[in-house]
């Protein structure tokens, strides 16, 4: 007996309560205090309730900090004694309660007590000493009990004595406190009052403070009127001027626009015609492009089909070459050689012919060129002292007729020629000169090169040489020279090198890595210099974890003749010392050089990278644009580009432009050139020389049109600026307007190792505009690349200037204001008149202000730009107005005084609509129910190259726009979807507008119109949302059906309607819920009627369920699987035993392939026409369905389920007669059904979840293990059902958290017991007898009668089996005989207590009423082992009966060496129908148990194991499992299959044996007999 958790005494209320003198005599003063003004109080009663609340106000003033400390503290030992009052009362109550218990119980146990002494008294009369015995125990045990139950009363009466006294001090406390409470609450009583007075004198304030506001208000609202009435009197005036000014400007805008008109009709046709040219100039460019196209084809065609009679005739004389027995390959390449040298002497010769006539056009063209700068009235340009293109290309013609060769010519032409000539016309004359020099010098050294002897090396006397080995290393034959020899040498070699790399290892931790660092980490020679000595150190450093050796392995064989190290080796090195190497470098060639230096330690090898680098150029440019700006032109500038060599080596340079050509190297260049379109790009020539033989072919074509003709065709190309391919390969000559960005003084020169030279880039504009030039750096060195750069530049010719010629409105909306500032400046000195003028057709729209000013000198000038776009621009501005891509491109003049030539600016904008359009614009909702909405979308377009905001304002109560509530902002050219819901308030006809908004105040309208319907029932729930359901399960959910109509008057309730039509009577109404077909939702009723104000419930579940097709196809999948296998064993099998026949026949080899083969084709046809049908209750359904479910991925299903309504009742409807639903009154119920997969899943049994134990003995149990596996992403909280305590079923591994792909085992365990419970239902009491059948009178009888084990086993009919050696029966049973009640019950204990071992103990139990009638007979059966592991199972070896002999028990000592190997015999018949289809393998099993003991026992599972498995696997038997462990209380069951082997004789039972080993608290081994026959069909 426990007391509650808080208990008390005199001693505890004394340390609870402290220090409670000191608090009872503050307590009394509090009183005194407290009191005194309360007399005072009661003597001034006949004073105000002014003088009430001062004096109130007063007192609360003067509490001290000291009292209020007081007051808390009272307050809570007050607070602290009801609760100690309370809980003790509890406790008290408990107590008694208690104590009545305990009375009662010692009551019953003396009744028990005098009825067991009265038991005794009878069986010792009986001379039944083993019930005495019995009863005996049972009253001592009755005894003890009294005893204890004794012992208990005296504590709880302590107890309860103890509580009752700490309750008195308690009360007593109390009561002492009594007086101080009654005050506390007087005082708070009076707070309270106090506190009324002042809230209401502070609402008193706040009235009045009210009311001097509401004066201020009404005083400002009067001010604000009148100021708002004089600001419309003026706005009125205003707008009134700005009309009259408007109809004058609108009188002459029209006379303007009607000019305006006229000049953009002369332009546009003027516009018209020259399109026209332009169009037909470009069709005939197409003909002509498509006729070189197809005269390119033709060539093509030709040109492949001479390669292939080529390839066809070089065959032809290979094999009659090497018919004759001559070298063919020779031959050929002789031969080829001879054909190219022949190409490229022909390619040279139509290479001059095609410069002779490139010459002639081009003069032909200059002379046009000349003559339209003569009608242009161009200046003639300055005199040249050189010699001018015309002459000497006609000098070149003369020389070329004359005979004379281009490669006399000296250098100093040609240089000239290739400076004045164009770029494209060099490199061809480069490309024809040099490669025929080249070809022509290299034809007997490629003759050598390519003529090859038999064997590589006999025709070259150094190859040959230095394969011949000196007599001196002849004639030194080194030791083991044999192969043996050099392998043992190579392994002696590597032995003693892997000693010296040893590991190193310390304090456990072994050292990887590099063993020494080196500082620097690589030896590199910069910059070096032929025959020049350089050195250097290097460091390194011990890495290792302790002592370590270094040693020098050498250099690379590359590096030996440049590289010396001298290194002396210091010893051993501790760890983080260092030693040092000297490099000494001397290089003898110009070259680069890389390789490794090789250090040896303890702990194996490393290496330091060296480096040799020679000296090398490496140029750059600090820039490579070049910016002047703008200058006035006449000016000149000038810029510094820095040209830096950051390399050791020094070399020429050259500054000139990029189309100049400049040869550094005079000698190398035309090798140069020539190997480099020999060599790495003769594709480029080829196209060049295929380019230029087009054009030969236009130019002969042209050849014969007039010079006439040939200047109008210029003239067109001119005009339509198209170019030919031809133009397009040239680069055009240097004008003399490029040069006004030129070099400085400084543009060639030499620039050494590690400097830097600056260069001045000059500009002088000379004509207005922008100019832009490209330069390039040549370097002598010929690893450096040409470097480039460009300048740019603007030449201005006024002072003044706009920096932004284009000032840029973005994106304008129509009746919009737009503004910006134009900054205008000046380089001039003196202060100038400027004045801003606007094209005519937009002065309507743009404004520039002010229209004159003047600029200071030098200074900026700023004019503001005002720009309101009209819905007229596009018809008043046609010119500068682009409709289709709503571009304005505006024209605006500065006009500066004494300046003929204005400045120009123009002003750009994209000119849109503010339009938004709404479609439908018409919208029907139909007929909607005031308990449902409507849902349709309108589209909203924005027409405008702008971000709108919009919103539609003023909506009804019955409507509603989303998202966002109608509100938002709409991009450009965008269209938005938007959901106009719909939900009728009442029933009535509705008609009404929505009105959407820009944010230019816009306004955009949609009508609409929709009827309102009443229904006569209602739901209570509209909307349904399921919470996520795993598949099988179940989820539910309640609605109810109203029918709230009851009465017709209006003035009550709104009547059941549809629209204006009449209302629907009073009376029962009926619903049906439509359920769509194979939907996972159930509504139970879906029928029903519902009378005037009366609800029905309706219950909604939810049950997702994977669709039967889907596994009923995953099952025949894996049994498809399963059949397969079996097939493939049966014809295995098949093939085996026929072979076998075949050898005890005889039979040829053929005949059995014949016979073979018809077999293998009808075993898989047999076996699908066996195939079995799948149902849902086989195993692969099963299968099927928790594999699906495992790798279901979830599914969101929604559901509107209509509901039709109809007046009056089903019942009274007839059969065939169906009520009239009317579509209008409709109810819609909508559903929202997510089904996921389930988030635990069985990953044991193949995924079932029905789990049977089987059959199992009273007293035994058995385990099943149930693997679940959390599926979800997320860690679970599991919550099991709660099992019956006194029931079967035990969960034995219970967890409560599975995180996500978890996998945990449940164990559950199945113990059946059974209680003998006997029941009174009759009304009086009955007196019952328990009788044991071996107990009985009958048992002397049986005893005269012959064995039962002597006798047949049919003729055995004994129900008692056998007993206990001692003479006592095996069974007893508690209470012997009794006396039960009218409805009671009565328990019986039944005790098995065997005293050998055996399994055939059994007995008869019968029930006696009133020493007569047996009214129940119960066969009690029990088993005993003599240890705690059993096995059970296999064919019957023993009599189920025992002989009376007593076995006599062997000495414990020579116990283990008598016990024999107990045998257990298996036999199974493994039945075969038919030799085509497969057969279910012969199965048994063998059950190993572990018994549960109260026996101290070192043990607590039996391990089993079984011997042989796998040669038992070779005579086809199957044993799972082979080995494992049973824990007490549980059974293992060992599943036993066979298969007859291959080469099995069904004439021939196969018997084998194995050993069964058990080890618990000793160690059994039993003797397994495997017996396996083949039984054939009937």
């Amino acid at each position: 007996m426990e007391e509650p958790t808080v208990q008390f005494s005199d001693e505890d209320l004394m340390d609870n309560f402290p220090t409670m003198d000191d608090e009872r005599i503050q307590l009394e003063d509090l009183d005194f205090d407290v009191e005194r003004p309360s007399e005072e109080q009661e003597d001034d009663g006949d004073h105000s309730s002014v003088k009430k609340e001062s004096a109130g106000a007063e007192k609360m003033r003067k509490t001290t900090t000291k009292d209020r400390v007081q007051a808390f503290h009272l307050r809570k030992s007050l607070n602290l004694l009801d609760k100690m009052h309370e809980e003790k009362d509890v406790f008290i109550q408990k107590t008694k309660g208690e104590l009545r218990i305990c009375r009662q119980r010692m009551d019953l146990l003396d009744k028990q007590q005098e009825s067991l002494a009265a038991e005794i008294a009878t069986e010792k009369e009986a001379n039944n000493m083993a019930a005495v015995g019995r009863l005996q125990a049972a009253s001592r045990r009755l005894q003890t009990e009294l005893e204890n139950e004794k012992d208990l009363q005296s504590k709880i009466t302590a107890m309860l004595k103890d509580s009752e006294n700490a309750m008195w001090h308690i009360e007593i406390q109390t009561g002492r406190f009594e007086g101080v409470r009654k005050h506390h609450e007087e005082e708070a009583e009076a707070r309270q009052r106090n506190l009324k007075i002042h809230s209401a004198q502070q609402l008193q304030k706040e009235k009045e403070a009210l009311e001097k506001s509401e004066r201020n208000r009404l005083l400002r609202a009067r001010k604000s009127l009148h100021t708002q009435k004089e600001l419309g009197l003026r706005h009125q005036k205003l707008v009134e001027d700005a009309q009259r000014n408007h109809r004058i400007a609108v009188k002459f805008l029209k006379a303007s626009l009607g000019r305006v008109r006229e000049q953009e009709q002369k332009e546009e046709m003027e516009l018209r015609k020259h399109t026209q040219r332009r169009m037909d100039a470009v069709l005939a460019l197409k003909n002509n492009i498509t006729a070189s196209r197809e005269t390119l084809k033709k060539f093509q065609a030709w040109g492949q089909n001479r390669a292939q009679q080529a390839k066809q005739k070089a065959l032809t004389e290979k094999e009659v070459i090497l018919a004759q027995g001559g070298d063919a390959f020779k031959y050929l390449f002789h031969q080829r050689r001879h054909q190219e040298l022949e190409a490229e002497k022909r390619a040279f010769e139509e290479e001059q012919k095609l410069r002779k006539q490139e010459i002639v056009s081009r003069i032909l063209k200059e002379e046009a060129e000349e003559e339209q700068r003569k009608r242009r009235q161009h200046p003639p340009s300055k005199h040249i002292d050189r010699w001018t293109l015309r002459d000497k290309t006609w000098k070149y013609i003369s020389d070329f007729c004359e005979g004379k060769s281009a490669l006399t010519s000296t250098h100093q032409q040609d240089s000239e020629q290739l400076v004045l000539l164009p770029k494209s016309s060099h490199v061809l004359k480069a490309i024809s000169i040099d490669s025929v020099q080249m070809d022509l010098g290299s034809i007997s050294t490629e003759d050598e090169v390519l003529a090859e002897p038999d064997i590589p090396g006999l025709w070259n006397k150094e190859a040959y040489q230095s394969h011949q080995e000196p007599k001196e290393d002849m004639d030194r034959k080194p030791v083991g020279g044999s192969k043996m020899e050099k392998d043992i040498l190579a392994r002696t070699l590597e032995h003693l090198r892997s000693g010296v790399v040893q590991k190193q290892v310390v304090s456990g931790r072994e050292f990887k890595g590099r063993p020494f660092n080196s500082k620097p980490e690589v030896i590199h020679f910069k910059d070096f210099d032929i025959g020049k000595v350089y050195k250097k150190k290097i460091t390194l450093i011990n890495a290792t974890y302790t002592i370590n050796y270094c040693k020098l392995v050498g250099v690379e064989e590359n590096l030996k003749d440049f590289i010396h190290i001298d290194f002396d080796p210091p010893g051993p090195m501790s760890a983080g010392m260092s030693c040092e190497v000297l490099v000494t470098f001397k290089p003898m060639i110009n070259k680069d050089l890389e390789g490794n230096v090789s250090f040896l330690a303890q702990t194996g090898g490393f290496s330091v990278p060296l480096k040799c680098s020679t000296k090398k150029c490496s140029l750059s440019l600090d820039k490579e644009l070049i910016e002047f700006g703008s200058y006035v032109v006449g000016e000149t500038t000038s810029r510094i580009i820095t040209l830096t060599n950051v390399g050791g080596l020094g070399t020429k340079f050259k500054f000139l432009l990029a189309s100049e050509f400049f040869e550094m190297d005079e000698s190398q260049s035309a090798v140069k050139i020539s190997s480099l379109f020999t060599y790495e790009d003769k594709g480029l020539y080829e196209k060049i020389m295929s380019s230029l033989s087009e054009q030969q072919l236009e130019v002969n074509e042209s050849s014969q049109l007039d010079l006439q003709s040939q200047k109008e065709s210029e003239k067109q190309l001119d005009e339509t600026e198209v170019t030919t391919a031809a133009v397009s390969a040239m680069t055009a000559v240097p004008s003399e307007e490029q040069a006004e960005i030129t070099l400085g003084e400084v543009t060639e020169g030499e620039i050494g190792p590690f400097s830097s030279i600056k260069v001045p880039i000059n500009f002088t504009p000379v004509i207005p505009g922008e100019v832009q030039t490209k330069f390039k750096v040549m370097f002598k060195d010929p690893q450096s690349p040409t470097l480039y750069f460009r300048a740019t530049g603007t030449a201005i010719d006024v002072p003044v200037w706009v920096p932004k010629a284009t000032v840029d409105l973005k994106i304008c909306m129509y009746d919009r204001l737009y503004q910006d500032s134009i900054t205008v400046h000046t380089r001039s000195k003196a202060a100038l008149r400027l004045k801003f003028e606007v094209c005519k057709e937009l002065r309507g729209h743009i404004e520039l202000l002010p229209e004159t000013g003047y600029i200071q000198a030098q200074s900026t000038y700023s004019v503001q730009l005002k720009f309101l776009p009209r819905q007229s621009l596009p018809e008043d501005a046609r010119k500068y107005f682009d409709p289709a891509s709503r571009v304005l491109e505006a024209p605006m003049t500065i006009r500066v005084a004494d300046q003929i030539k204005p400045v120009r600016f123009t002003v750009q904008a994209i000119v849109t609509t503010s339009d938004l359009e709404i479609n439908p614009s018409e919208i029907n909702f139909g007929y909607c129910t005031i308990y449902e909405a409507i849902r349709t979308e309108i589209c909203l377009t924005n027409l405008s190259l702008l971000p709108q905001e919009f919103g539609f304002v003023g909506l009804p109560k019955y409507v509603d726009i989303q998202p966002n509530d109608g509100f938002g902002t709409i991009l450009p050219l965008e269209t938005l979807q938007l959901d106009l819901i719909f939900q009728p308030i009442k029933a009535k006809e509705y008609k009404f507008e929505l009105v959407c908004k820009s944010e230019i105040n816009r306004c955009f309208k949609v009508s609409c119109q929709a009827v309102g319907v009443h229904p006569p029932l209602e739901l209570s729930h509209y909307q349904i949302k399921f919470s996520a359901t795993s598949l099988y399960d179940t989820s539910v959910s309640t609605l109810y059906v109203i029918n709230s109509h009851l009465s017709m008057n209006k003035l009550i309730h709104s009547l059941p309607q549809i629209g204006s039509e009449e209302a629907t009577p009073v009376g029962p109404t009926s619903f049906e819920f439509l359920l769509p077909p194979n939907s996972p939702i159930t509504i139970s009723p879906a029928v029903g009627t519902v009378l005037p104000g009366k609800r029905c419930l309706v219950q909604v579940a939810f049950q997702p369920v994977l669709p039967q097709e889907i596994i009923f196809e995953e099952a025949s999948q894996i049994l498809n699987k399963k059949i397969e296998s079996k097939t493939v064993v049966s014809v295995f099998q098949k093939e085996t035993v026929q072979k076998k026949e075949f050898w005890r026949t005889s039979m040829s080899t053929v005949r059995v392939h014949n016979r073979e083969r018809p077999t293998r084709v009808s075993t898989p046809q047999a076996a699908e026409m066996q195939r079995p049908v799948i149902r849902a209750s086989s195993t692969e359904f099963q299968t099927a369905q928790a594999t699906l479910s495992k790798a279901f991925q979830g599914k969101f299903d929604r559901f509107v389920i209509p509901c039709v309504v109809a007046s009056g009742d089903i019942k009274d409807r007839k059969t065939t007669e169906s009520l009239n639903f009317s579509p209008h009154n409709t109810l819609y119920l909508e559903l929202w059904c997510p089904a996921v997969a389930p988030f635990i899943v069985v990953t044991s049994h193949k995924g079932k979840t029905v789990f049977n134990f089987g059959d199992i003995a009273v007293g035994h149990r058995s385990v099943q293990k149930i693997t679940l596996q959390n599926v979800s992403n997320e860690d679970l909280t599991l919550e099991f059902s709660v099992l019956n305590p006194n029931g079967p079923f035990v969960r034995l591994t219970p967890f409560n958290k599975l995180c996500s792909g978890e996998t945990q085992t449940l164990v559950v365990s199945f113990s059946p017991h059974e209680n003998i419970l006997l029941q009174n239902e009759s009304s009086l009491p009955i007196k019952f007898f328990m009788s044991l059948e071996s107990l009985s009178k009958k048992k002397a009888e049986t005893c005269q009668q012959l064995p039962k084990f002597l006798t047949s086993q049919e003729q055995r009919t004994e129900i008692v089996g056998t007993q206990n050696y001692n003479g006592q029966s095996v069974f007893s049973i508690v209470p012997v005989e009794g006396l039960m009640f009218s409805g009671k019950a009565q328990e019986f204990t039944v005790t098995f207590s065997p005293d050998h071992e055996s399994l055939y103990f059994s007995d008869l139990l019968q029930v006696v009423l009133f020493e007569k009638k047996v009214s129940h007979e119960i066969l009690l059966k029990g088993a005993a082992r003599e240890h705690m592991m059993f096995v059970e199972g296999g064919d019957p070896l023993d009599v189920p009966v025992e002989s009376l002999a007593v076995i006599t028990a062997f000495d414990p000592e020579h116990k283990e060496e008598a016990e024999e190997i107990k045998p257990i015999l298996v036999t199974l018949n493994y039945v075969q129908f038919d030799t085509d289809t497969t057969t279910s393998p012969a199965t048994r099993e063998l059950q190993v148990g572990c018994i549960r003991t109260t026996q101290p026992s070192p043990r607590k599972t039996v391990e089993f194991s079984l011997d042989g498995v796998s040669w038992l696997q070779h005579k086809g038997f199957s044993i799972e499992p082979s080995r494992g462990s049973v824990e007490r209380g549980q059974t293992k069951t060992i599943n036993i299959s066979w298969v007859p082997p291959a080469d099995f004789d069904p004439d021939h039972p196969l018997m084998v044996s194995t050993l069964l080993q058990l080890r618990g608290d000793v160690k059994e081994t039993y003797k397994v007999i495997f017996v396996a026959h083949v039984v054939t069909g009937l």
